[in-house]
């Protein structure tokens, strides 16, 4: 959900659940309790809280509310193995960005030997793919990797893993936010609606037994 909702939902969680009965805040995950024995649990993104405020009676979440308002600048990358779109992104907007498709040969029946020839070209095609969406993030992110306060992945897991074996970018991806944005074959729009999602702060509720 987007930050400047996140006390109106905290409010009401707490009106649907007989009050909120305590908070429980550390650096990377901030619990509420609810009287009825519900929880609302957000892990905390961009590098979690500098000030965590530990065990409070009631809602406490003032320093979650400011970590997530604060204004910052991301590096976004999403990536399949059919298409690729890398963006900068300064709250929620994307400010810069390359998107490009790559041709990548569908699964297929045959068997034998012209099994073996289509997967072989397929994994060539896909390696492609990858290595042109690495030459994108490197030349659209690493020249302003300094000026960026995170760096956020999305799309399909197999094609970020074989991302993140390229060496150039290898200690960027590996300090990217734990959670990767499931998302579409990537191209502009959805980048953009990546770049609102990738900003926003994710609540696990957990009902009462």
């Amino acid at each position: 959900m987007e930050p400047n909702r996140l006390a109106g939902w905290f409010e009401r969680f707490g009106r649907r659940h007989e009050g909120v009965a305590r908070t429980s805040e550390t650096a990377d995950v901030v619990r509420v309790s609810a009287a009825d024995g519900a929880e609302a649990v957000v892990r905390v993104p961009f590098g979690g809280l500098a000030a965590p405020g530990g065990e409070a009676e009631g809602l406490a979440i003032s320093g979650l509310l400011e970590h997530v308002a604060r204004s910052r600048r991301l590096g976004l990358i999403l990536v399949r193995h059919g298409a690729h779109s890398v963006g900068v992104v300064q709250d929620g907007e994307v400010v810069s960005s390359t998107t490009d498709r790559h041709y990548v040969q569908g699964r297929t029946k045959a068997g034998g030997w012209s099994q073996k020839r289509y997967a072989r070209r397929r994994a060539g095609q896909s390696r492609k793919a990858v290595s042109s969406a690495a030459d994108a993030a490197a030349e659209l992110l690493l020249p302003v990797r300094r000026e960026l306060d995170g760096v956020v992945l999305g799309g399909d897991r197999a094609a970020l893993d074989e991302l993140a074996a390229d060496s150039r970018l290898a200690g960027m991806l590996a300090a990217a936010e734990p959670r990767v944005l499931d998302t579409p074959e990537p191209r502009l729009t959805v980048l953009r609606e990546a770049a609102e999602r990738a900003v926003s702060v994710e609540v696990e509720v957990r009902e009462p037994e």
